[in-house]
């Protein structure tokens, strides 16, 4: 425990002298939120409300993936996780370091920016707000875990960044955004049963259409969970000491 809340406070030590990391995850989600809204404004105020709250969810995904995984592989390129081996931290304690840090930074990101789609853009929700803002939590920690995952196999910041259009890319053609999952192919609904992201994009959209919306919630936010809890787990198996 103690080096896991060393790990977090480190991690969170570094970020505070880093503004343009700290702009990144707390600013530029608004920023795509806004810009949406407005594009929306004057002729189709109604699919921003129904497709902003999916997309609550997919800015965050990808901007803690980013985040963390080029700052795990510079933890491993600069020599500091070896040093830290040398230390009582294990493996474990480490990830869920950094889990904790930037499970915090998730927290702060999904408040601000919920707040900032509701009360500034006029996102209409049908859903509970705080509802809303636990599946954004869950999404932006998802980012974080699969960004410890995917530093694993990254040997360069440039690879860490390639990773994502391999991830992400696939998850937002299926995850039900662009065409309903019900309505898409059946192998391809096959796999979109197995992504994350298509239980970010239902939960989302319960709460966007409707008021009474909480099993459905909670079911989504438990399978969540359950990737995120898979994510740590092969976060930890694939973290070495240095990049070779």
């Amino acid at each position: 425990m103690n080096g896991s809340l060393a790990t977090a406070g480190r991690v969170l030590a570094q970020l505070r002298n880093d503004k343009r990391t700290i702009g990144l995850i707390l600013v530029v989600p608004c920023v795509l939120m806004g810009l949406l809204a407005w594009i929306y404004h004057d002729n189709q105020p109604q699919l921003f409300d129904r497709i902003g709250p999916a997309l609550l969810g997919l800015f965050p995904l990808v901007v803690m993936f980013i985040v963390t995984s080029i700052s795990t592989l510079r933890e491993r390129r600069s020599g500091t996780l070896e040093r830290l081996w040398t230390t009582p931290v294990t493996k474990p304690a480490f990830v869920a370091g950094y889990a904790v840090a930037f499970g915090v930074m998730s927290a702060l990101q999904a408040v601000i920016v919920v707040a900032f789609s509701i009360w500034v853009c006029g996102l209409d929700l049908q859903g509970q707000v705080w509802q809303l803002v636990v599946v954004a939590v869950l999404t932006a920690l998802l980012g974080t875990c699969l960004g410890l995952l995917a530093s694993g196999f990254a040997r360069t910041e440039f690879q860490a960044v390639q990773f994502m259009p391999a991830l992400i890319l696939p998850q937002f053609l299926l995850c039900g955004l662009l065409v309903p999952r019900d309505q898409l192919p059946r192998v391809l609904h096959w796999v979109s049963d197995v992504l994350p992201l298509s239980y970010v994009v239902d939960a989302m959209k319960s709460l966007a259409t409707s008021s009474d919306a909480g099993g459905d919630v909670a079911r989504d936010c438990a399978v969540l969970v359950g990737f995120i809890i898979l994510a740590v787990v092969g976060g930890m198996a694939t973290l070495r000491r240095r990049t070779p």
